[in-house]
């Protein structure tokens, strides 16, 4: 992470009405089916985030509002997956969203619906990121098993395939999945 790239800290904890103001926002007209309504309404919306460059859209809806909601949180995921900020192996402890995933059977619990899991996410990849992307090395700095850890993210395909990027970025292979 270069000194003037923000980490995720900084927008995940934001309400939608302060991330929003963070934005650019685009309206456009989505192509596809959808009908002759589809074609003639610009509900399809694009989110660029001014302090980090990234960017996400959403078209599947007629619903402009809806297909805000869902750049929103597309934005979210992409800020977890992409800003990272740094952790200190030694006397770690992990970031409250992360903690309150780890369950007493050593292993992560936490739906890609639940409001936490951007952060909860975002917090597993800085640790990854200090463990050198290496998954059974940041399962037993958490405290979970591997097999948990690696479910977990397999469970989200972008993540699965960010994770990849990042292990081949760095040497090493990538991962199979099930």
């Amino acid at each position: 992470m270069s000194a003037e790239q923000p980490d995720w800290r900084e927008f995940l904890h934001l309400d939608e009405a302060a991330l929003l103001r963070q934005c650019d926002f685009d309206r456009f007209r989505a192509s596809g089916p959808g009908g002759q309504k589809r074609n003639v309404t610009d509900s399809a919306v694009r989110l660029r985030h001014r302090p980090s460059g990234l960017s996400a859209e959403a078209n599947e809806s007629r619903s402009q509002h809806e297909n805000r909601a869902r750049a929103l949180r597309r934005l979210r995921h992409a800020i977890a997956l992409r800003l990272r900020a740094p952790v200190d192996v030694e006397g770690y402890a992990p970031a409250p969203e992360l903690a309150a995933a780890r369950t007493t059977q050593r292993r992560l619990a936490l739906g890609r619906r639940d409001a936490r899991y951007p952060a909860a996410l975002a917090a597993l990849f800085d640790l990854l990121a200090a463990s050198g992307w290496r998954p059974g090395e940041a399962a037993r700095t958490l405290g979970v098993t591997n097999a948990s850890l690696t479910r977990f993210l397999e469970a989200d395909r972008a993540a699965w395939r960010a994770l990849n990027e990042r292990r081949r970025e760095q040497g090493l292979s990538a991962l199979r999945g099930r």
